[in-house]
């Protein structure tokens, strides 16, 4: 009996198809990162990916369809990356600094162009909103102890706090080491919080639940 080989056929074709996809919008990113949305070019993105132009506009159609494909590439990576235990302060922290030393250009680069770029608007809106549920999330223990108002102010200082702008000012302006820019974020942190830098390494209980340092 002839074995099919049509199914293996059709499931190869398909994963080297979404290889190919992933690679044309990572070289866009890469273009993102280091130049201008009015200056990239498709040539420049699809000879980054090693592929024809013909190729890049068959699956994206263009800038605007990389700009739509690439926030939702943004999106799977990101929320998986800082996928951390409410109060586990520390972790926290090395998820975010992680996320700006790979990817804080890029972001940096997106917020500078918001205002021209409706599309790059929705992606950095949708990254603020993020950013600040998370940091919620990451607080929730300190916060949720505070009064309504308190527990406001006091997200609005941590959200500034992680802010990427944070990371630029100390990383790229002042060029300072990892070391002190996760020391300036935890002083600023804490002194969101109303507490010494230390009390954020400290054992918590959550929902009943001891959480390890």
């Amino acid at each position: 009996m002839k074995h099919d080989s049509r199914p293996y056929y059709q499931t190869a074709r398909a994963q080297a198809a979404a290889e190919t996809g992933e690679r044309i919008l990572r070289a866009f990113l890469v273009r993102m990162e280091n130049f201008w949305f009015d200056e990239i070019r498709l040539d420049d993105v699809a000879k980054d990916a090693g592929v024809t132009v013909q190729t890049v506009i068959r699956r994206f159609g263009g800038k605007e369809g990389l700009l739509e494909a690439g926030k939702e590439l943004m999106n799977h990576d990101l929320p998986s990356a800082r996928l951390v235990p409410a109060g586990d302060y520390e972790r926290a922290l090395d998820a975010i600094v992680a996320e700006y030393e790979s990817s804080g250009n890029l972001t940096v680069r997106l917020l500078a162009q918001e205002a021209r770029y409706p599309a790059i608007k929705s992606i950095t809106n949708l990254g603020r909103s993020n950013h600040r549920e998370w940091v919620g999330m990451i607080f929730a223990p300190w916060l949720d102890a505070m009064s309504p108002k308190d527990s406001r102010r006091a997200q609005d200082k941590l959200v500034i706090a992680l802010d990427v702008y944070v990371w630029k000012l100390l990383r790229v302006d002042m060029q300072r080491s990892v070391a002190e820019l996760r020391r300036t974020m935890t002083d600023l942190c804490a002194s969101a919080l109303g507490m010494p830098p230390e009390a954020l390494s400290t054992k918590l209980t959550i929902r009943g639940e001891a959480l390890d340092d």
